[in-house]
């Protein structure tokens, strides 16, 4: 089955293609494509970001990391995270698992 975006957000360089509000899936599958200054954490939630395309700069748990097409970023749950800038071509893609509704706190110290 394809799905096509869900809860779309382009003004804000985001959107959600699929979750548990649409299927049983017990993860939700999201993009971005730019630095989203949004520094925060999540306290049961792992988020696994897949960088397609161009490159950023996220901060997690204080320490600088520089991505680029290819990386892949695991964020354990309770660590202060955000993306401070991208290139113009980025595009990352992000599961959060086990998904769980309004797990989001900030902003964190980073």
């Amino acid at each position: 089955m394809i799905k096509r975006e869900v809860h779309a957000h382009p003004d804000e360089g985001k959107g959600w293609l699929v979750g548990p509000w649409d299927s049983a899936l017990p993860v939700a599958v999201g993009w971005a494509d730019r630095g989203v200054g949004d520094p925060h954490r999540h306290d049961q939630m792992n988020e696994i970001y897949l960088v397609a395309r161009g490159s950023s700069v996220a901060v997690v748990a204080g320490h600088r990391l520089e991505l680029v097409a290819g990386d892949m970023l695991v964020v354990e749950p309770g660590e202060d995270h955000t993306f401070l800038s991208s290139s113009p071509d980025y595009l990352h893609f992000v599961v959060q698992t086990p998904f769980v509704a309004g797990d989001k706190t900030g902003p964190g110290p980073l």
